[in-house]
């Protein structure tokens, strides 16, 4: 098997939101290179306590995604046949837009081959069980401790859908989820992801969930961890779909009909994402954001407040925000 690399030079800035474009287009795990220190949480999932000096951080990153090469040398991404050539210049195309808006660096691309590698299951050496608060997260293939067992447990694995729960803006929802979830709540999901946050929403009580994502992948990884968990699929329905732009996907998820609308994504989607979600919340819903580096706060509150919607609370994580608001 052969993997065709698409290579991207920009900025350790530009690493999230880039890696956000690409995956709406089906490039998904990217491969990051850059000079960043690890944080103290990042040496523990790696259980490395010291490590060398390394090269000083130049804010250069190296972003790279990986596609399988099949037998007639077509790709495939998102169920469809393409080639190198189309992806491409759907990269290309998709870099120069976001150059409107926001600093990438050079956004320069090369395009090569790689040998068989399983690039599928080789991030599994540096996923561990992990805590957010009280709760720890682990995936299939390690076991809980004694001393954890009283523990509320969510089992998680993000196969090719994203999500872990490691992130900060994920931790910043879950939080928000744990304050506003009841026994009656009715929840949407949006983007979805590995279902993390819907599925921790219902372990808290929550009675119903639904999840969009862009991502077929969602669908399946969102079954397993739902099994992982025990939680009943009667519970979650799952969708995929742009809500914001489609209509059938909006009139399928369904209008008023949300105690709680959670979206986890950055910034620029919440934008034009607020305004069609306010549909979907009931009157006295919580709409609860993240996905926001700290210079895109403002422009997320003035989204909330100009859909009508009363910011009730913002809360903060490292260099990343959450907005929750109510609908009046």
């Amino acid at each position: 098997m052969k993997w065709v690399r698409f290579r991207i030079k920009t900025t350790t800035e530009a690493e999230d939101i880039i890696i956000s474009t690409l995956y709406d287009i089906g490039l998904e795990g990217a491969q990051i290179e850059d000079r960043v220190p690890l944080t103290a949480l990042e040496k523990e999932q790696m259980f490395v306590d010291i490590l060398p000096d390394g090269l000083e951080d130049d804010g250069i990153a190296y972003l790279n995604f990986f596609v399988e090469k099949k037998e007639d040398g077509n790709l495939e991404i998102q169920g469809e046949t393409t080639d190198a050539d189309t992806v491409l210049k759907k990269v290309e195309a998709e870099l120069e837009d976001l150059k409107l808006f926001c600093d990438i660096g050079e956004g320069t691309i090369t395009v090569d081959e790689t040998e068989d590698i399983d690039w599928i299951n080789n991030w599994k050496q540096y996923f561990h069980q992990f805590y957010i608060d009280d709760i720890l997260v682990i995936p299939s293939w390690e076991d809980i401790k004694p001393s954890d067992r009283d523990r509320l447990t969510l089992h998680i694995d993000p196969g090719t859908a994203f999500g872990t729960g490691m992130h900060e803006t994920t931790q910043l929802c879950i939080r928000q989820l744990r304050k506003y979830v009841t026994s009656e709540t009715e929840l949407l999901d949006v983007g979805t992801g590995s279902g993390i946050l819907a599925i921790l929403s219902l372990m808290f009580g929550a009675k119903h969930a639904v999840g969009t994502d862009l991502d077929v992948c969602a669908v399946e990884a969102v079954a397993q961890n739902c099994e992982a968990n025990g939680v009943d699929r009667d519970k979650f329905d799952m969708m995929t779909g742009n809500i914001i732009t489609d209509k059938e996907v909006q009139d399928k998820v369904g209008y008023g009909c949300y105690d709680i609308v959670v979206a986890n994504i950055l910034a620029d989607v919440l934008v034009p994402l607020t305004p069609v979600i306010v549909n979907q919340l009931k009157p006295g819903g919580i709409y609860i954001t993240s996905g926001i580096i700290d210079d895109k706060e403002q422009t997320v509150r003035d989204a909330v407040e100009a859909a009508g919607l009363e910011i009730v609370e913002v809360t903060y994580q490292g260099e990343w925000v959450s907005v929750t608001a109510k609908k009046v």
